[in-house]
C-alpha cells in the first residue's frame, strides 16, 4: 500500500510538472512571432484606461458660443497672395501675370514653364515698341481658382492643369477668355498594380474609370483619389465617375445612387498627391490617381504599375481673366504662340509632358455650375452612411500665446462651417495637462454653439503634452465607438511645437497602430517632424501652416474630411 502510495504522489507531482511545463510553454510562446502592435493590441482598451488615469485630466464648464450662420467664404481665409511663390519674375515694366499650375512652375522635371518663360524674357519681345515680359506665380489649380473666384486676387492670366477650372470661373461670373486650349500635353490617369490590373482586365476586359467603379463598388479594388476641391485630377475623375452612372445626368438619382456604392468602399482621399503617393507606398492602395508627367519622372512607378487614363486631358489651356486692355492681352497671345515653338514642346517632352498623345478626351467641355454642383453632391455623400466622430486638439501650451493662439481660435471658427450636420464633435487642449472643453456630441446647432463657446474660451500658459491630448483623444474616440460602432473616427491635433512634457510617441504609438484612428496634425510655425511621424501612422495628413495661411489650410482640410 504505502509502495502504491508513493507510486501516486510521484505520478502526481509528474502530473503538476508536465501542467506547469505546457501551461507555461503557452504563456511563453504565446506572443512569439508577434509584433509590438500585435501584442498589446490584445490588451489595448486596458492600456488605454491606464495611460489615461496617469494623465491629469479636468473637464471644461460648458459655455454657449454665439454661431454664425452664414456659409464659409473662402476669400475670407485665402492668405495674402505672397504665400505663394514667383517662380519667374517680370523684367519689364510692360508685363503680364501669370497663375500656373504647380506641375510646370516648380523645380527640376516640374519646372518646364519657368524655363521657358525666363527664355521669353530674354527675347526682347515688344508690344506696341515697348519690351515686355511675363511673371509666373506656383500656384495649385484649385487655389487659385479660389483667388480668382473669389476676387481676393486676379492675375492677368491662368493657365490650369486642365479646362474644368476655367469653366468653373465662368460660370461664377469672372471675365474669362480662352487664349490657348494648349501649352503642353498631358493627361490624368489611374495607376494600379500590374498585379490588380491583370485580374481586373481578366474580369471586365479592359481598365476604364466604369470597370474601375465598378470593381470598387463590389469591394475588389482598393483605390484612393484626391480633393476634387484643390486638386485637378480629383476634380477630374469625379466628374468622369458621376458620368459613368449616368452620361445623361450627372445629378440624377442614377448617378448619385450609383455614386453612393462606389464611394462607401473608398478607403482613401487624400489632400494631396505627396500624401496619396505616401499611402499608395505603404501598400494600403491597389490604384490611385495620378498625372502622367508626374507617373514617368517616378522611379519608384516605373515598374509593377501600369497607367490608364481617363476623363479630360490635362493640356494646360491658357486663360486671360478680366477686362484686360489690349497691350496685356497681346501679350498673353505672344507668350502662347512663343510656347508653342518647338524647342520648348521637345524640352516639355526631356520633362515627362506631351506623352499619350493618342488619348482622346473621354468627356466633352463640362458646364462649369454642373461641376460645382458635383463638387457640393461629393461633399455631401463622400461619408456614406458612416457618420464621422471627430475630436480636436488644440495646444494651449505657452508659447501658443498672442498670435499663434488666435489664429487657432480663428482658423477652428473659420473651419467649424465646413463640418456635416451628420457628424459628431468634440474638443480637447493641452499644455502641461489636458482638459476636456467639449465632449463628443452630434453637430447640431447646440453641438455647435458649445464648440464655438470652447474655442473662445481656449487661454494659452505651461508646457506642451501632446501625446497625453491625444490619449484623451482617443479614450473619448473609444468610448464614442462602444455606444456607435457604426462612426468613424478622426483626430486633428493644432500644435506649434515638439513635446516638452507628458507621455512620448513611443507610448501611445501601439495604441495608434492598433486603433487604425486617423490623426491629422497642423503645425504652427513648428518643427513639425514629429507630427509627420504621428501623421504616419495611419496615413492622415501633415499640415505645415504658419500664422497667415493656417485658416485657408484648415478649411481645406476639414472639408476634404469632415
Amino acid at each position: 500500500m504505502a509502495s502504491k502510495g508513493k507510486a501516486a504522489v510521484v505520478l502526481g507531482a509528474i502530473a503538476v510538472v508536465v501542467f506547469a511545463l505546457v501551461y507555461f510553454g503557452i504563456i511563453l510562446t504565446s506572443n512569439l512571432g508577434k509584433t509590438d502592435t500585435e501584442v498589446t493590441s490584445e490588451n489595448a482598451d486596458k492600456q488605454l484606461a491606464k495611460l489615461y488615469k496617469s494623465i491629469s485630466v479636468t473637464t471644461a464648464e460648458q459655455i454657449k458660443g454665439q454661431i454664425d450662420l452664414d456659409p464659409a467664404a473662402v476669400g475670407d481665409s485665402l492668405p495674402d497672395i505672397s504665400k505663394f511663390p514667383i517662380s519667374v519674375a517680370n523684367t519689364t515694366d510692360h508685363f503680364v501675370e501669370i497663375f500656373s499650375s504647380t506641375e510646370k512652375s516648380g523645380t527640376g522635371n516640374d519646372g518646364w514653364l519657368n524655363e521657358v518663360a525666363e527664355d521669353f524674357n530674354k527675347a526682347n519681345i515688344a508690344v506696341n515698341g515697348q519690351p515686355v515680359s511675363v511673371k509666373i506665380r506656383n500656384i495649385a489649380s484649385g487655389t487659385a481658382a479660389d483667388y480668382i473666384k473669389s476676387g481676393k486676387y486676379v492675375p492677368d492670366a491662368f493657365t490650369p492643369s486642365n479646362e474644368l477650372w476655367g469653366e468653373m470661373i465662368k460660370a461664377q461670373g469672372t471675365k474669362i477668355q480662352l487664349v490657348s486650349n494648349r501649352l503642353v500635353g498631358n493627361v490624368a490617369g489611374v495607376v494600379a498594380t500590374k498585379k490588380k490590373y491583370d485580374e481586373l482586365v481578366e474580369k471586365y476586359g479592359s481598365l476604364n474609370v466604369k470597370t474601375i467603379t465598378d470593381a470598387i463598388a463590389d469591394n475588389e479594388l482598393a483605390m484612393g483619389y484626391t480633393d476634387p476641391f484643390a486638386s485637378s485630377t480629383g476634380l477630374n475623375f469625379l466628374v468622369t465617375a458621376l458620368t459613368t452612372f449616368d452620361s445623361s445626368n450627372l445629378l440624377g438619382d442614377k448617378a448619385v445612387q450609383g455614386f453612393e456604392k462606389f464611394q462607401a468602399n473608398v478607403p482613401f482621399i487624400a489632400s494631396t498627391t505627396l500624401q496619396m503617393r505616401d499611402a499608395a507606398k505603404s501598400g494600403m492602395l491597389d490604384a490611385f490617381v495620378l498625372e502622367y508627367q508626374t507617373y514617368v519622372n517616378a522611379p519608384d512607378l516605373k515598374e509593377g504599375y501600369v497607367f490608364t487614363p481617363f476623363g479630360v486631358r490635362h493640356d494646360s489651356p491658357l486663360y486671360a481673366l478680366g477686362d484686360l486692355p489690349q497691350d496685356k492681352l497681346d501679350i498673353i497671345n505672344k507668350f502662347a504662340e512663343f510656347v508653342a515653338q518647338e524647342k520648348y514642346q521637345s524640352l516639355a517632352e526631356e520633362k515627362g509632358f506631351n506623352g499619350l498623345e493618342d488619348y482622346k478626351s473621354e468627356l466633352g467641355v463640362v458646364d462649369g455650375s454642373l461641376l460645382s454642383s458635383a463638387q457640393k453632391l461629393w461633399k455631401e455623400k463622400k461619408n456614406g452612411n458612416k457618420p464621422i466622430a471627430a475630436v480636436f486638439v488644440a495646444d494651449v501650451s505657452g508659447s501658443m500665446d498672442g498670435e499663434p493662439l488666435k489664429r487657432l481660435k480663428e482658423s477652428l471658427l473659420s473651419g467649424q462651417k465646413y463640418l456635416g450636420r451628420e457628424n459628431s464633435i468634440g474638443l480637447v487642449s493641452y499644455s502641461t495637462d489636458v482638459s476636456i472643453n467639449l465632449p463628443i456630441g452630434k453637430y447640431d446647432t447646440n453641438q455647435q454653439s458649445m464648440f464655438v463657446g470652447a474655442i473662445n474660451s481656449l487661454q494659452a500658459s505651461g508646457g506642451t503634452a501632446t501625446f497625453d491630448g491625444i490619449a484623451v483623444a482617443m479614450k473619448m474616440l473609444q468610448d464614442e465607438l462602444a455606444l456607435r460602432p457604426d462612426i468613424k473616427p478622426l483626430i486633428f491635433v493644432l500644435s506649434d511645437g515638439e513635446t516638452n512634457e507628458g507621455h512620448s510617441l513611443q507610448d501611445i504609438r501601439g495604441l495608434i497602430e492598433t486603433f487604425k484612428i486617423p490623426i491629422y496634425t497642423i503645425g504652427y510655425n513648428a518643427n513639425i517632424k514629429a507630427l509627420q511621424s504621428i501623421s504616419s501612422i495611419n496615413e492622415a495628413a501633415s499640415i505645415n501652416a504658419d500664422t497667415d495661411d493656417v485658416v485657408y489650410k484648415i478649411g481645406n482640410l476639414l472639408n476634404v474630411q469632415m
